[in-house]
C-alpha cells in the first residue's frame, strides 16, 4: 500500500450520518463534502423537495496530513476509507470540481449515480450554458438526452438530463 498523499479520499460512514460526520469533520478543521441533490419527494398525502445524497453513506475528505488521515476515523459514524484493492479511492480535486458544477446547475433534472461503465455513446463537450466545456458521454434513454460525467476514481457515474442544445455536435 502507497503511503497517504494530500488529496480527496473517500470516507464510508454508517448510513444516515453523512451530515454528522461533515459537521464533526468540519469541527476538527478537516474540510468534507457530501454531494446532494434536490428532488421532489412524493409521499401518499403531500409532494416536497427533500435533499437527497448524490452518494449514500460517502463522504469525501481533504486530507492535508497522514494525521487528518487517521483523525477522521475518530468522528463518530465514520467507519473506514474506501479502497479498491490495495489503494485507497482518491478524487482528484477536477472531479470533485466537476461534481460541484454539475450540482450548481439548474437546468439538469433527475440526477443520479450508477457504477454502470458504458460501452456506448460518443463522448461529447457541453457547449452552451452553466455546464459549457464540461466533457460528458451520451445516452440516448427514451428520447430523452442525458449525460453521463464518469468519476473513474470511485468507478461510478453521475448521469442527468439536459437540453440537447446544450451539447456541441
Amino acid at each position: 500500500m502507497k503511503s497517504i498523499q494530500n488529496g480527496w479520499y473517500v470516507l464510508y460512514v454508517k448510513s444516515h450520518h453523512e451530515r454528522k460526520v461533515s459537521e464533526g469533520l468540519n469541527n476538527l478543521e478537516i474540510k468534507a463534502f457530501s454531494p446532494t441533490v434536490q428532488v421532489q419527494s412524493t409521499r401518499t398525502d403531500r409532494r416536497k423537495m427533500i435533499h437527497k445524497l448524490l452518494f449514500p453513506s460517502y463522504v469525501f475528505v481533504k486530507i492535508n496530513s497522514s494525521m487528518d488521515f487517521h483523525r477522521t476515523l475518530s468522528v463518530n459514524g465514520a467507519c473506514m476509507y474506501i479502497r479498491f484493492g490495495m489503494e485507497y479511492a482518491k478524487v482528484s480535486d477536477t472531479e470533485i470540481k466537476n461534481i460541484e458544477l454539475l450540482l450548481q446547475s439548474n437546468d439538469l433534472t433527475e440526477v443520479e449515480t450508477n457504477a454502470e461503465n458504458f460501452k456506448v455513446g460518443d463522448l461529447k463537450t457541453i457547449s452552451y450554458g452553466p455546464l459549457s466545456g464540461l466533457e460528458c458521454q451520451v445516452l440516448n434513454i427514451s428520447n430523452s438526452n442525458k449525460i453521463i460525467v464518469r468519476i473513474d476514481s470511485l468507478k461510478k457515474n453521475i448521469i442527468a438530463t439536459i437540453p440537447s442544445g446544450y451539447l456541441a455536435g
